[in-house]
């Protein structure tokens, strides 16, 4: 079984975790030992998202009210044609952003960028500022359902 050792995907907090590999299969994901041997609750369960069979995997489009797998291509190109259209009808403050814990800080960084230069707002949010810094902030103590112990 191989070992590769790596940052969870879920915050910004930067935890290390095991991903324990068997035949190109991901098997169990474990803390690392550099983390205290601690994963939030979130980290525990990233084996469950990586491989939930209702997980996107491909870009979908809404057509006639029902989604229709496209390339990425046609979905870049539907994106890019309604914010364009949104920005033109109704300015570019009626559009906002919320970017991604699940990302690096470069990916964050650009996508800003986006916002305020290309489509021209500052109504720029993160998720984590509501979501993930709880969990960071009271890791072992059992508030908001993190660790399950006292």
């Amino acid at each position: 079984m191989k070992e590769v050792i790596t940052v969870c995907p879920y915050c910004g907090a930067g935890c290390q975790m095991v991903l324990r590999v068997e035949e190109s299969e991901l098997v169990k994901v474990v803390p690392a030992k550099t983390d205290d041997n601690f994963l939030c609750a979130k980290g525990v369960r990233v084996q469950e998202f990586i491989q939930h069979e209702r997980r996107l995997k491909k870009p979908l489009v809404r057509r006639n009210g029902s989604l229709k797998e496209v390339s990425w291509e046609e979905a870049i190109e539907v994106v890019a044609t309604n914010l364009e259209s949104l920005k033109t009808r109704y300015g570019p403050d009626s559009i906002g952003f919320i970017g991604s814990a699940c990302v690096t800080t470069e990916e964050n960084y650009v996508f800003q960028k986006f916002a305020r230069a290309v489509i021209g707002t500052n109504n720029v949010d993160h998720c984590a500022r509501l979501c993930h810094a709880p969990l960071k902030i009271t890791p072992r103590s059992g508030h908001y359902a993190t660790s399950g112990s006292p």
